[in-house]
């Protein structure tokens, strides 16, 4: 109870207003010892709602993208515009997903700040330390500013805050001196291929953080993300899975042979909202029955081969049960038995490729083809089981591959390219360049919650596609949210947001 006290006063002191923060004091309470560990599992715990819920990071990193939207039917799904804004681009500073997923975030990188200051060991500060730095990691994908405070300041101060270029030389850093105390497993912890990885992210994208209306990518940074991307394949503990799937499945912490980086889900215990994965995008008349929300945009879909089986297959323990394919879901559905499915008014459910984003809502409840990422836990209820993938081994090998491009040869990275496709039961492609591996991350990364950085780091996120004009320079970022602009005056807005 004395953790979970105390917890809570960090929360309230980060994201408070000034007159509650003075009313706070520095000193724990007479007798209070918060526990490392458990502040540590805090930590953990608190990632699994601004990342695993349906609007939150994977939101903003999806809805924004050419893979994703949400589109108003009749009087279901239009929540004021939030979705519509998103896919859109026209979101501002007071949009309340942005603003909560900001806050969220940044709760995170406060807690495990200050678990620094009681005493813990040399691998449970590693791991606060990677877990902080994760999370930087995605304030500045989005907003390019981070509030940040060193442990032990005063929290009678407004936290100071972290430039691009600062976050990003924080993160790396971190990742330099954290590494060796890290462990090297399992996958639902703070690792040491984890924090490989993190870095190899950070210097792939670092060229667009610190620019990116025109992202640059230094040979000196690429060469190190070929040399980490070896580190990883050269340990010889991953490889890519057989069956795609699988990273992602119920028992993905004992299936995959992919994942590096997962949030824990603990089946029919507890866990973040990763069934949402399913039920934002499933028809009322499916099993589960779903919020029949989400789709996929046709243009997406089209970019697939058809025997590619990252489109569509059949998955042992879900198809068996419901009569759902992972994948990709479009045209008449069935169940179990081969039944073809109604929707509610009786006619076939069969999703079209075609679905319209309007204020209207005029799209019917069979409209935009849907996606089944994480296969069904029928077991665990509400708490699904399965493990939420961060990063996994085919990153690494497509990173590497980019890297290779961007220095110049072509020749390694259509290789890397076609051997992971080959694996995926696509063709070989002729040639890569950047428009051909950008196809191949969203063919490989699909809703995920990686697109909107790809868009960006590939200069593609202001452009037009499917159900999207296109947008103007300031959604390169988000807005920095009013409440936290008035809370601490060292923030200050992005531009073209005032």
């Amino acid at each position: 109870m004395k953790n979970l006290f105390y917890l809570l006063i960090m929360i309230l002191a980060f994201g408070a207003c000034t007159d509650l923060q003075e009313e706070l004091r520095e000193d724990l309470p007479e007798g209070v010892s918060p526990d490392p560990a458990a502040l540590l599992q805090s930590a953990y715990d608190a990632m699994r709602l601004p990342y695993m819920d349906q609007s939150r990071f994977w939101a903003a990193q999806e809805h924004t993208g050419d893979a994703c939207l949400g589109p108003t039917r009749g009087p279901d799904w239009d929540d004021n515009g939030i979705w519509r804004s998103l896919h859109n681009h026209t979101w501002d500073a007071d949009h309340a997903f942005l603003t909560s997923t900001f806050s969220e975030l940044l709760q995170i990188v406060f807690a495990t700040t200050n678990l620094l200051q009681f005493e813990p060991s040399a691998q449970q500060a590693a791991e606060a330390r990677f877990i902080r730095a994760f999370v930087v990691a995605s304030v500045l994908d989005g907003w390019g500013q981070v509030p940040f405070r060193e442990a032990g300041s005063s929290l009678l101060e407004d936290a100071q805050v972290l430039q691009a270029d600062q976050a990003v030389q924080l993160i790396i850093d971190e990742v330099d001196a954290i590494i060796n105390d890290l462990p090297d497993g399992p996958t639902n912890r703070a690792n040491k291929d984890a924090a490989r990885v993190l870095k190899m992210k950070m210097l792939l994208n670092k060229g667009m953080y610190l620019d990116r209306a025109n992202p640059s990518f230094e040979s000196g940074d690429m060469n190190a993300v070929i040399s980490l991307a070896d580190e990883i394949i050269n340990s010889g503990n991953y490889s890519i899975d057989g069956n795609y799937f699988d990273n992602f499945a119920p028992s993905n912490d004992m299936t995959s042979t992919e994942n590096i980086y997962t949030g824990e889900n603990i089946g029919g215990v507890a866990s973040g909202n990763v069934r949402s994965r399913w039920f934002c995008t499933l028809h009322y008349n499916q099993n589960p029955s779903g919020w029949n929300g989400f789709a996929t945009l046709g243009d997406f879909y089209m970019s697939f081969e058809e025997d590619d089986l990252r489109r569509s297959q059949e998955y042992a323990g879900m198809t068996d049960v419901s009569g759902i394919t992972a994948g990709f879901l479009i045209g008449q559905q069935f169940d179990q038995e081969g039944n073809a499915l109604e929707d509610r008014k009786g006619n076939p459910l069969a999703f079209t490729k075609e679905v319209a984003l309007t204020e209207s809502g005029d799209n019917l409840e069979v409209t935009g083809i849907r996606v089944i990422k994480y296969p069904i836990d029928y077991v665990s209820g509400d708490n699904a089981d399965n493990d939420y993938v961060y990063y996994r081994y085919a990153d690494v090998v497509l990173m590497k591959a980019e890297a290779a491009m961007r220095m110049g040869d072509a020749g390694t990275a259509l290789g890397i390219v076609n051997e992971l496709r080959a694996s995926r039961g696509a063709s070989d492609l002729g040639s890569i360049d950047e428009t051909s591996l950008l196809a191949e991350r969203g063919r490989e990364f699909y809703w995920e919650g990686h697109r909107r950085t790809d868009l960006l780091r590939f200069g593609r996120f202001l452009d037009a596609w499917e159900n999207k004009p296109e947008s103007g320079s300031e959604r390169l970022l988000f807005p920095i949210p009013s409440a936290s602009l008035a809370s601490n005056p060292n923030l200050v807005q992005n531009p073209g947001y005032e």
